[in-house]
């Protein structure tokens, strides 16, 4: 793929939001942020690999400063989540910290923490409207969820959800990744959503993190792809995807919401120890673009790190730009390429007119992962495929693999 950086100059003048966007911004619009590693559910498709917090986690001291910055730069808002960002304690200080800075929060959580005392604050004046709340759930029943995120954890979900309800929390999220257990759930998911007076946000599986390990067995079938598509035409005004299916905009009709890639373009990732990705689902040494501890911090890497120039440059070759449909999923998802070790310029591996099962079928080489945070010994919140598909006791990994320095406990060096 041959790439040019466009020249400031070359930016269009007016054109829609994608043409806008396709060049990148001076900041990010939002910004997704993990705040630790740690994580009291061991979830088997975690795109972070989480579980063992990272001893080199950003301070709180440094946490402000990131705040800081953010506000400078007039982000909209940081997505905050992990791991499990409520494990660390100085998380709702955080909270409050960005609010009281002008910077918006909407964190994730599996809801563990999320006790009546914690909804009720959120949902008070301290919060002044800039906090959102996404719960995670992954399936309609306890059967489909606590299969992938570990038993305990819908009872968990739906307790949170009640609570931010009692307490008068408006309008939080279930956030759901969409596998081909729950597809046929997505009436379910709805009226769940409706029930706790919360919206409902659907989520694209990638194979990155533990999800790699599984994504052959969770990924939806093409039907499914084809039913998802027709139940988001029929249902997408009043249900939130981000950039997460803009793949299925080959069907026909594009989807509600931005349909294009927008890492490194409009939004990226900033780790626990402030390495700074291109996306949330990208957490891979070749999409690293920089640290924010670095000079210039994290102003100088959005706006001047190659990978992000080389992400905001136009692509002008490859097979995808060829298709007739490439207009409408811009070639799909970069990191679920990558993951399935498909080329960056190729058909997305769930590509809906069936180019990515034939490059699927091709030789491929997988990328190693470059860090994983899971624990070494099982949880009593372990989920039950991932307890299928652990690697035996006995597996060696390459000695060229980065090994994280991971404490094993996932509060280790935590003070109460």
């Amino acid at each position: 793929m041959t790439i040019t950086a466009p020249a400031r100059d070359a930016r269009p003048k007016g054109g829609s939001l994608v043409d806008q966007f396709e060049l990148g911004l001076d900041a990010p619009i939002c910004l997704t942020w993990e705040l630790t590693y740690a994580c009291n559910l061991e979830c088997a498709h975690c795109l972070s690999s989480s579980g063992r917090r990272d001893p080199r986690e950003l301070t709180t001291q440094q946490c402000e400063a990131v705040i800081d910055e953010l506000q400078r730069m007039q982000v909209f808002y940081v997505n905050i989540g992990g791991g499990e960002p409520t494990i660390r304690p100085d998380f709702w200080h955080l909270l409050q910290y960005a609010v009281d800075h002008e910077v918006g929060v909407k964190f994730s959580t599996n809801g563990v923490r999320l006790t009546p005392e914690r909804a009720g604050f959120l949902a008070s004046p301290a919060c002044n409207g800039y906090v959102d709340v996404q719960i995670s759930l992954d399936g309609a029943t306890a059967e489909v969820n606590d299969y992938v995120r570990g038993p305990g954890s819908y009872d968990t979900a739906l307790a949170a959800l009640q609570n931010l309800q009692e307490a008068g929390f408006e309008d939080a999220k279930i956030s759901v990744v969409c596998t081909r257990q729950n597809i046929g759930q997505l009436d379910d998911f709805k009226a769940l959503a409706d029930h706790y007076g919360a919206t409902l946000r659907l989520t694209r599986l990638r194979p990155s993190g533990r999800g790699a390990d599984v994504w052959d067995e969770l990924h939806p079938l093409p039907e499914q792809q084809r039913e998802l598509y027709d139940w988001l035409m029929a249902h997408g005004e009043d249900v939130l995807t981000g950039d997460s299916f803009f793949h299925l905009a080959a069907f026909g009709e594009a989807l509600p919401g931005l349909n294009l890639c927008g890492a490194g373009r409009v939004v990226c990732l900033i780790d626990p120890i402030g390495d700074v990705y291109a996306c949330p689902f990208a957490i891979h040494d070749n999409f690293l673009a920089g640290n924010l501890l670095a000079d210039g911090g994290f102003r100088e890497v959005w706006q001047t790190s190659q990978l992000f120039q080389e992400l905001r440059a136009p692509q002008t070759s490859g097979a995808c730009t060829k298709c007739e449909f490439f207009d409408s999923c811009r070639g799909g998802c970069m990191a679920a390429k990558f993951f399935t070790g498909l080329p960056m310029d190729g058909p997305d591996p769930e590509c809906v007119q069936g180019y990515g099962e034939s490059a699927l079928a091709a030789d491929r080489s997988i990328p190693a992962a470059s860090q994983d945070h899971s624990r070494t010994a099982p949880g009593r919140n372990q989920p039950v495929m991932l307890t299928l598909t652990r690697r035996p006791d006995d597996f060696t990994p390459p000695t060229s693999a980065p090994v994280s320095a991971c404490a094993e406990n996932p509060l280790a060096g935590f003070t109460p």
